[in-house]
């Protein structure tokens, strides 16, 4: 089964928008329903990309008694889907946090095959039939249903086992049990399965569609009921543009070495790491081996100290320095530009060298990446250190070198290994803070507080497809 993960797909219908859930901000969005136009009928469709491996959070839920409702959330590293008793847990393990993914669930309690009363499709196959009684009112069709998005409900009241991670084109469909080509199709040339537009649908009376593109009104139902949620905790810099037709990096929360001390948040864009015992570096989910790539770090707080690193590295060994407990410079083909003294730390022998100024609490570092050349640049609020010119070409001017040839990624390093906190928080594109100019890449990606260089591209895979 293919996954949208970084895949490289071009062309055909293009999604906009995704909402970005952290459960640690108790975010959801939820109405209360009228009428169905046939309670004995429903298809629910999303897109959706994980943050939080392991752990319980609800995806979708809909609550008309603790008798008669569904619920779908991740068990640990599978899903279960709750539904009068009927269906139970994946065998399939979801554990790529750079991966979208496409559930249906498509019910007729009317079917006289019973196999047929409700299925539930992954990325366009079907993984799981439902036992479901002949002629089963569900709760859609019940007396004000809970329609909830990212938790759920239970004795009359909402969980707080909310969904981290994002969500895109959420659809419900009253009245109708739909196969998954009405949302989906496998592309001719990948076999990857992938969105198609949704708009032309009948959603009937509790149907809805949430394209997530008001970032003024984040449950906006543009199916054209105007069956509109209520949101709680999510604000607008919730709304992104990390889809499953343009999928953009994140931290990758699988590569910690000490899960006790790091925390990630904001849809992976966040981390928090404690140092008692080891250094940490966070590292995008893209991979590079050519082209010209830019991100943003700001350093959000520390308890103490100045505790700071921005950097690239060789992956291979940016994952190896994350098992022994080392930081950017300590070993292999790695690069830090470190807040304490504004040095340069450089692998694999940690040569330190005067390069720019220190940064602190509040400060956003650029990172502009040149495999074609084998040079990086980082700047503090827009100013390029070392008198760099990214665009210099060849010539790296005030660049820092380094050794092409495996993959590379742009990181950040905790440094020190005394019990402080540090936080800090990437943006790849989709920024988990506030920006207050507002800056795009040469193809229109991204959302940047400073200018994109020239020639230098957001890591999605739009960009990859095309430069990488």
């Amino acid at each position: 089964m293919l996954i949208l993960g970084g895949n490289q797909l071009a062309g055909g219908y293009e999604v906009d928008n995704s909402l970005r859930f952290d459960d640690g901000s108790s975010d959801y969005l939820y109405r209360i329903g009228g009428t169905a136009t046939d309670g004995k009928k429903f298809t629910y469709s999303a897109w959706f990309k994980r943050s939080e491996i392991g752990g319980g959070n609800e995806l979708f839920c809909i609550y008309s008694s603790n008798t008669n409702r569904l619920f779908l959330r991740n068990n640990g590293d599978t899903f279960e889907l709750v539904l009068l008793g009927g269906f139970g847990s994946t065998t399939e393990q979801f554990r790529d946090p750079s991966a979208w993914y496409h559930f249906v669930i498509a019910c007729d309690s009317t079917q006289a095959t019973a196999s047929d009363r409700g299925k539930w499709y992954l990325n366009g196959e079907l993984i799981m039939t439902g036992s479901i009684s002949l002629n089963q009112v569900f709760p859609h069709g019940q007396s004000t249903p809970y329609f909830i998005i990212g938790n759920g409900r239970y004795n009359g009241a909402f969980y707080t086992q909310y969904w981290d991670g994002y969500q895109s084109e959420v659809c419900f469909i009253d009245g109708q049990q739909l196969d998954p080509t009405s949302f989906g199709e496998f592309d001719e040339d990948s076999g990857i399965w992938k969105p198609i537009d949704v708009s032309g649908l009948t959603f009937g009376n509790n149907g809805f569609y949430l394209p997530f593109e008001n970032s003024a009104a984040l449950g906006q139902d543009d199916s054209g009921n105007g069956n509109n949620f209520t949101v709680n905790n999510l604000t607008s810099i919730d709304q992104t543009t990390d889809t499953p037709t343009n999928n953009f990096a994140t931290f990758n929360p699988l590569s910690k070495n000490d899960a006790g001390t790091v925390t990630f948040s904001n849809g992976n864009l966040t981390t928090a790491h404690t140092g008692t015992d080891s250094r940490y570096t966070s590292y995008s989910t893209l991979a590079v081996t050519q082209g010209k790539w830019y991100a943003e770090f700001k350093y959000d707080a520390s308890s103490g100290g100045s505790d700071m690193m921005v950097g690239i590295g060789d992956l291979p060994e940016v994952e190896n320095l994350n098992r022994q407990g080392n930081r950017l410079g300590q070993a292999g083909n790695t690069v830090g530009y470190y807040s304490g003294d504004g040095f340069k730390y450089v692998g694999p022998s940690d040569t330190a060298s005067a390069y720019g100024n220190t940064y602190t609490v509040g400060d956003i570092i650029g990172v502009a990446l040149d495999l074609d050349n084998g040079y990086v640049y980082f700047s503090k609020n827009g100013v390029w250190q070392n008198s760099g010119d990214p665009e210099s070409g060849a010539s790296g001017t005030g660049g820092i070198s380094f050794i092409t040839g495996n993959p590379f990624i742009i990181a950040s390093s905790h440094v020190t290994t005394s019990s402080r906190t540090t936080t800090y928080s990437g943006n790849y594109g989709n920024p988990p803070f506030s920006i207050s100019s507002g800056n795009s890449d040469g193809n229109g990606y991204g959302n940047f507080e400073y200018s994109v260089p020239s020639g230098y591209y957001a890591l999605n895979t739009k960009n990859l497809a095309e430069y990488g």
